[in-house]
């Protein structure tokens, strides 16, 4: 019974891992997923499977209520009911929502887009120690006693000493049969890398274009963090002046003004140089704008700053134009003309929610 239930959760499963897969661009375009985020966990809303239900056997008669009914007959004589509404003929929809964890989401998009394993760069230098479980031996402490081994020592002990009686079979282990467990301290290198997240929030910003950034940040995060042990996020956010915020203030911000690109990317470089130096770690840098910035001076800043530091210390540098009604669009432009030939230099425009999961493939597909 037990290898059955294990059986049909597996196929359940399956079959649930289907169903996210057939809608993942849905979910990732609306949302969904985000709001309903726990700690480790999403719940996910699958439609269209049957929830089961008793069938009454074909073999059973009789009429509905008191006295004899016809098939499709109604149950009572009751008044309709306020906000009903017609009956319809079709089938109802069944929802049902599934406990998926981050992980399986992030390799659920790696399949689905077609994302490779990225191969992390260098070696790092910062290691996970872990104790690891490796045998037995005669000595420990007592939280570590492996019964089933002190048993079967004592057990043997017993009828080679002719001690073991079968009709008061009482095994008692002395001190020479007690088994314990062993371990060994394990140093596991982590690729360590961290995503530092910039975001315009200038008055041609919109909440349209924050959504979409929110959006995409989400799952750009899930898949490096399922590539990564102990990957780190920063955020920081500008319009003429930048500043670094935690993860609630980069996605709820409500700013207006200028916009001085240079401002992020100097903010960007300052914590790279202090904090994360580019042989030891991966660096994954994300810029998302409209593509309207202040002056052409300002710029050609921006272009000497990525080109001298930004993206030689990165795997990749990553530029996503959310487009706007208020913006020029120009960086973009701008960018592909000084730095276009730079593998390291990925660029996307994203028109609207629909286009997010084209710019994660853009950006992550090349498994820098």
């Amino acid at each position: 019974m037990a290898l059955k239930i294990g059986q049909d959760r597996a196929r359940f499963r399956h079959i649930i891992r289907g169903r996210i897969r057939k809608n993942l661009r849905r979910y990732i375009s609306q949302g969904e997923l985000i709001g309903r985020q726990g700690k480790d966990r999403v719940s996910i809303p699958i439609p269209h499977i049957d929830i089961p239900r008793f069938r009454f056997s074909d073999q059973q008669k009789g009429g509905v209520a008191q006295g004899d009914g016809e098939p499709g007959e109604a149950l009572g004589q009751g008044e309709e009911q306020p906000g009903a509404g017609k009956a319809g003929q079709g089938e109802g929809d069944h929802v049902l929502e599934v406990d998926v964890s981050i992980d399986e989401l992030a390799e659920i998009l790696g399949e689905e887009l077609e994302l490779p394993d990225i191969e992390p760069k260098g070696e790092s230098r910062l290691n996970e120690v872990h104790d690891r479980y490796t045998g037995i031996r005669r000595v420990g402490p007592e939280s570590l006693r492996h019964f089933k081994r002190t048993y079967r020592e004592a057990l043997k002990r017993q009828i080679v000493t002719g001690s073991f009686n079968l009709d008061d079979p009482v095994v008692i282990p002395n001190p020479s049969d007690k088994r314990y467990r062993s371990w060994k301290t394990v140093r596991k290198p982590i690729a360590n890398a961290v995503i530092i997240y910039m975001m315009d929030v200038s008055g041609s910003m919109g909440e349209e274009q924050k959504e979409i950034v929110r959006i995409e940040s989400f799952w750009i995060d899930a898949w490096l963090t399922k590539q990564y042990e102990g990957l780190e996020s920063r955020f920081i956010i500008h319009d003429s002046v930048a500043r670094e915020v935690d993860r609630e203030t980069f996605f709820r911000t409500r700013e207006s003004g200028g916009t001085m690109i240079s401002s992020a990317f100097k903010l960007c470089k300052s914590i790279i140089e202090t904090e994360y130096p580019p042989g030891e770690w991966n660096i994954y840098p994300f810029h998302f704008s409209d593509g309207d910035n202040w002056s052409m001076d300002d710029t050609l800043a921006c272009i000497e700053i990525l080109k001298e530091s930004l993206i030689p210390w990165s795997n990749m540098f990553a530029y996503g134009q959310v487009e706007s009604p208020y913006g020029s669009g120009q960086f973009i432009k701008d960018l592909k003309e000084h730095l276009g030939d730079d593998p390291r230099l990925v660029m996307c425009e994203i028109a609207n929610k629909d286009a997010i999961v084209q710019s994660i493939k853009d950006f992550l597909g090349k498994g820098n």
